[in-house]
């Protein structure tokens, strides 16, 4: 294990703390969801109760695509000063003078946020300069910032090599959550992995093949998965450059044994709430219809291995959850895995939108701040950050 916040002496210490307030926009650039506040608010409030400061700091979107101005941290801090209740002190900029002489400043049981930190380019080149200005502000490191675990970035992996490190509260959840049920799940464990997009979990399903003891498949990936096998997709959108992959996991798995695929699929004229739909079985669609959701007999399947299962990992939605009745399937299976007496593990933003949407959040043992990072943790990649952090 790592060293952890519990570690380190922080009273009367300035303490340098990276976590992942890269929280979503509304289209008119207001905060829509401030769950990685409050996750990371015991870490927060742990160092204070210590005798500490506190100098937060965070990335935020992505300023190359975006005006600057939206993606400035100040309102994040405005959101946390309420959560706190208390003040949180806002610097014009992660690092310079102005910065510097507020972090300086300083006392005990104050909090001071730095303004985005991917406003300079040396935070995604991991620059050791950029670092060592960073880690200037403070006298120890604390990372709690799992959904950016998986990047080698300058706040993130230069910066523990410079300094006092350990990983924070909610870091250290995240990962003896992920490490149980990759390393030593109770079974039958059962993942259930959906989404648009096959390429980024290919790594994960083959790990995930190979340790679990069924793997449920939804979403548009399916039909990549499909059209391999040479059954007819209709309209429904697939990765063409796949289809070999899918075909070597899905051959790879025993021949279905343990990948499941849907059985039934809801299809539709298009993606669009209103219109008419079929349920037919998975080798049966329209060649103008697309697929939108997993009918009634692959959620009854999937439902009887969930109800069974004693480990379970979710990550992506089965349909098109934007456009409802095009839900149905992910809602059932939010469902059952919070009906299953189990260890029960998601990740994923849309994974984590259902299950608040559906008031499940008391049902679930641990929900992951990080989608890609606990994707990529579940595949079996080393994190850069761990690597930079201490043992104890």
């Amino acid at each position: 294990m790592k060293r952890s916040i519990r570690d380190l002496d922080l009273g009367g210490k300035r303490v340098f703390l990276r976590v992942d307030f890269n929280l979503p926009l509304t289209a008119k650039g207001e905060l829509s969801d401030d769950t990685r506040i409050w996750r990371t608010m015991p870490t927060i409030e742990f160092a204070l109760s210590r005798g500490a400061s506190v100098i937060l700091a965070s990335h935020f979107g992505r300023p190359k695509r975006e005006p600057g101005r939206r993606l400035s941290l100040r309102p994040v801090a405005e959101r946390l000063e309420e959560l706190l209740g208390k003040r949180v002190a806002f610097a014009p900029d992660c690092v310079g003078e102005d910065t510097q002489r507020m972090a300086r400043a300083l006392r005990p049981g104050e909090v001071l946020m730095l303004e985005n930190l991917r406003f300079h380019a040396g935070e995604r080149k991991n620059d050791e300069n950029f670092a060592r200005s960073l880690a200037a502000l403070a006298d120890v490191y604390v990372n709690d910032a799992f959904g950016t675990a998986h990047r080698a970035h300058a706040s993130i992996e230069a910066i523990a090599r410079l300094m006092p490190a350990a990983m924070g509260l909610l870091m250290e959840k995240e990962i003896l959550y992920l490490e149980k049920i990759l390393e030593r799940p109770e079974h039958p464990f059962v993942a259930v992995i959906g989404g648009a997009k096959l390429e980024t979990k290919v790594d994960v399903l083959k790990n995930l093949t190979e340790r679990a003891d069924a793997v449920l498949i939804g979403g548009a990936m399916s039909y990549t998965f499909f059209k391999s096998q040479g059954i007819a997709v209709g309209t429904t959108p697939v990765e063409d450059a796949l289809l070999g992959t899918a075909a070597e996991i899905y051959a790879g798995a025993k021949e279905g044994e343990k990948l499941l695929l849907p059985v039934d699929h809801v299809t539709a004229p298009e993606p669009r709430p209103g219109v008419p739909v079929r349920h037919l079985s998975v080798d049966t669609i329209d060649p103008s219809w697309c697929g939108v959701d997993v009918g009634p007999k692959t959620i009854e399947l999937y439902r009887s291995r969930l109800l069974k299962a004693k480990t379970v990992f979710w990550n992506g939605p089965l349909g098109i959850i934007e456009m409802p009745p095009f839900d149905e399937g992910t809602n059932a299976v939010a469902r059952a895995i919070a009906e299953a007496e189990a260890v029960k593990i998601a990740g994923g933003g849309e994974t984590l939108a259902t299950i608040s949407a559906l008031g499940l959040q008391e049902k679930f043992s641990h929900l992951s701040t990080g989608g890609g990072a606990s994707l990529a943790f579940m595949a079996g990649e080393k994190f850069p950050t761990l690597a930079a952090l201490p043992d104890t």
